[in-house]
Order: structure tokens, then C-alpha cells, then sequence
């Protein structure tokens, strides 16, 4: 893996690529699937589509404390949150379109305020979770990729550019290793990369697109080995 950290334009130049991906996908959308069903589970593609759209204007309140020092919940509430992917899962594919563009405006808008100055502000996020303002644009860089795969349309990891996805895969590791109900193992790449978690057994393989679908989905096309169950993802 690349040990040099990226700088925010690299993240947010990352989440403009992906969003436009997003959209087009979004776009071929036949008009009658907004209530198909998604990766997520009990969540129609019109649930994906709302929570990408409001999580990017939770990202925009993030973006707005960690530059102006006020004190902005990421969301009104939880109820809040949840009700508002309810309430706009049933709308059309074309408000749906119209709503993750609009709101992803908001987001590059107000993300292009970001500097290296505010790296280390920390700010409050969802269930009280301290975050550094350097983690924002990848925050919302993981929420574009990952969902726009949970739409079940055809796009997957392995059209996802190489830095990109080992910086999800790392992010992924990170999370596990710092979950205390994560089982042991030791995962490999055929690329080249290792991780270990626990005693590390047993050994779970593939390449980093079909290891990096197990992480973060469940999805077990490519991985070979006695998969264990994990706390998230899988």
C-alpha cells in the first residue's frame, strides 16, 4: 500500500470523479426501478439514492463546524435521519436524480473551503464520534462508492481506480482491527497486500476488488477461504 497520505484536493477531486459516476449510473436507471431492491438490506435503490443525497448535506454541516467553529450536528437526530430516507424513498427516479445532484452541488461547494489548516479540527459526527476535518472528503468519498455498488446496477469495485480502492480497503482493515467483536484472521490480496487481525486464522484471499466487496458487502464472488462472519459489511 501507499504510505504517502493523500492531500484534500486528492480526496476531493477523488469524490468529484465518483459522484459523476454515480449520477450517470443514476441516469440509466429505468424509471420504474426506484422501489428495486438494493445490496442494503430492506432498502429499496430510492433509500440509497435519499441517504446518499442527505448524507451529503450532513456533510455540508460537518464541512461548515469544522470551518466557521460552529456547532452543527451532522444530523438533527437520529429519528431525524431515518425518517427523512423513509419519507424520500418513494419518490420518482427523476427526483431522485435531481436531489443527489442539488445536494451533491451543495457538498463541492462548501468542500472546496477545505484546507490543510483545518486537518485537524475535530468536530462531532454521527452517534458522537469525534472527527478530524482531514478525514471529511474521504467520509464522503466512502459513502458515494460504496452506496453507488449497494444500487445493484451494473457498477462495481472493479471499476473503481486502484487508489481509491486500496484506500477503502485500508479503511476497512482499520475499522475491524478497532472493533472488538472482529474474529481473527489474516487477509491477502493477490496483489500483494496482508493484514492481520487476531492470531490470523484463517487466511482469507482474493484480489483487492473481490476482498474489498467481502469487507464492506458480504460479497463473496472471488474470495476463497473459510470466511468468517464479520460485526459489519459481510
Amino acid at each position: 500500500m501507499n504510505d504517502t497520505p493523500p492531500s484534500f484536493s486528492d480526496d476531493l477531486a477523488a469524490v468529484e470523479v465518483q459522484t459523476t459516476l454515480l449520477l450517470e449510473t443514476t441516469r440509466s436507471l429505468h424509471p420504474g426501478s426506484v422501489h428495486h431492491p438494493s445490496l442494503c438490506p430492506g432498502w429499496t435503490r430510492g433509500h440509497v439514492l435519499t441517504h446518499v443525497a442527505r448524507n451529503a448535506d450532513a456533510m455540508v454541516n460537518l464541512v461548515t463546524a469544522v470551518t466557521t467553529g460552529q456547532q452543527i450536528p451532522m444530523y438533527a437526530s437520529p429519528e431525524a435521519r431515518d425518517g427523512d430516507i423513509e419519507v424520500g424513498a418513494g419518490r420518482s427516479m427523476s427526483e431522485q436524480l435531481a436531489d443527489v445532484e442539488a445536494s451533491a452541488g451543495r457538498w463541492g461547494r462548501i468542500s472546496s473551503s477545505l484546507g490543510e489548516a483545518h486537518a485537524g479540527v475535530r468536530v462531532e459526527g454521527r452517534g458522537g464520534v469525534m472527527l478530524r476535518g482531514g478525514y471529511l472528503p474521504f467520509m464522503r468519498l466512502r459513502e458515494v462508492v460504496l452506496h453507488h455498488v449497494d444500487l445493484d446496477a451494473g457498477f462495481g469495485f472493479a471499476r473503481v481506480d486502484t487508489a481509491v480502492t486500496t484506500r477503502l480497503l485500508d479503511d476497512a482493515v482499520h475499522r475491524l482491527r478497532n472493533n472488538p467483536t472482529t474474529p481473527s484472521m489474516t487477509i491477502r490480496t493477490d496483489e500483494g497486500d496482508s493484514w492481520s487481525i487476531g492470531d490470523g486464522r484463517p487466511t482469507v484471499s482474493g484480489s483487492r476488488t473481490a476482498v474489498l466487496g467481502w469487507l464492506t458487502r458480504g460479497l463473496t464472488d472471488g474470495v476463497a477461504g473459510d470466511l468468517p462472519t464479520l460485526p459489519f459489511g459481510g
